[in-house]
């Protein structure tokens, strides 16, 4: 029996040894291939963000239709030797998004060979890639059925809010995707705290929304550019006026009602958690800083290279968004349901009880096993 007893102990030392805590067990394991992936993954959001942003050079130079009604070739040809600086600028794009899909691609290799089957990191990539995959269709549509250019039609601005709707979903699963790997990636769960989730999720569906406006109120300074904020706002209020124009009126005090309704469910959230996070600080700063831009490209008359900016914080404040909402709302599973069993198996050989073993487990774990986003 003290054979056993012995034996039994050192197995139970070689155990913790290898597993290590919960909140390092990970870390410790292919901790140079888990930060090399992150950072892929970041870079891979990175340069989706930039494809987006292209987008929107694209919409405003009206240069979606740079190639013809041909997909994914120009013209007929990859690139013919006569093409004009629309052709240039719409091939462009179409190349950075055979990049994206590429690197997305080999983010969910990478992830799942560095991942453990059920890790969230690892479903999240494939999504992301899914989603990408489904963007790319939408661009195609509206390539191939011509709402590009200077078309008006009311399918081109349902195809616009799918297409920038599922843009937004992939950002959100890129970020949700980088930041799980740059945290050791692992399962996690929904808090039962279902007024709280109910809330942060309306603010999540609340900012898309606002993003979907904007891109069809962006498309109507595109298609019918104004000479002045006067004459500007005459149109937008005329009875008379195409309904596309209505969208640019609506976007204002609907970004700054749900604005508002997004800073005060994150900040009493996070007050009710009694984490204030860096990046709950940086959203609402995010936030007041976008309604300024939005101000600003009213009043200036939506120029482009303030569209493009306020683009780009509008995809900056979703993934922050995004990642602090996932840190609200998500917390980690137990990091030792798996090796439980084989631990209990372990005291028992060695002769201990229940109790002991008990605050053998505590006293490695620790008390708390609740962990939360970074």
């Amino acid at each position: 029996m003290e054979f056993v007893h012995n034996s039994s102990s050192s197995a139970i030392r070689e155990l913790d040894l290898k597993l290590g805590s919960p909140t390092t067990s990970l870390s410790s394991s292919q901790p140079h291939r888990m930060l090399q992936v992150a950072r892929f993954a970041w870079a891979t959001l990175c340069f989706n963000v930039a494809v987006m942003l292209w987008g929107t050079y694209v919409r405003a130079t009206g240069s979606g239709a740079g190639c013809g009604d041909h997909w994914p070739v120009c013209n007929g040809d990859v690139l013919g030797s006569s093409a004009k600086v629309q052709t240039l600028i719409e091939f462009t794009h179409r190349m950075t998004s055979a990049i994206a899909l590429l690197m997305v691609g080999c983010l969910v290799v990478w992830g799942w060979r560095v991942t453990s089957k059920g890790d969230w990191a690892r479903y999240s990539a494939v999504i992301a890639a899914v989603l990408l995959a489904n963007e790319a269709l939408l661009g195609a549509a509206l390539v191939l059925l011509g709402y590009v250019a200077q078309d008006k039609s009311a399918a081109r601005v349902l195809f616009l809010g799918l297409h920038f709707g599922n843009s937004f979903l992939l950002l959100a699963t890129l970020a949700l995707t980088a930041a799980w790997l740059s945290n050791g990636s692992g399962r996690y769960r929904v808090i039962r705290r279902r007024r709280q989730v109910t809330a942060i999720g309306a603010g999540l569906l609340a900012t898309m929304v606002i993003g979907i406006t904007g891109a069809v109120a962006a498309l109507s300074d595109t298609l019918f550019p104004a000479t002045s904020l006067r004459s500007s706002l005459l149109l937008d209020v005329s009875p008379r006026a195409p309904a596309l124009l209505h969208f640019r009126l609506l976007h204002p005090p609907i970004a700054i009602l749900s604005a508002c309704y997004i800073a005060w469910v994150i900040f009493t959230s996070s007050i009710r958690e009694r984490r204030v996070s860096q990046r709950a600080i940086g959203l609402i700063l995010l936030l007041v800083a976008q309604l300024g831009i939005g101000v600003m490209n009213v009043l200036l008359l939506a120029p482009l290279g303030l569209q493009i900016l306020h683009l780009f914080v509008a995809d900056v404040l979703w993934v922050v968004l995004v990642l602090v909402s996932a840190d609200l709302v998500l917390e980690r599973e137990n990091a030792h349901k798996e090796t439980a069993p084989l631990r209990s198996d372990l005291l028992r050989a060695g002769g201990y009880s229940q109790d002991s073993a008990q605050r053998r487990m505590q006293n490695h774990f620790g008390k708390s096993t609740r962990s939360h986003l970074p």
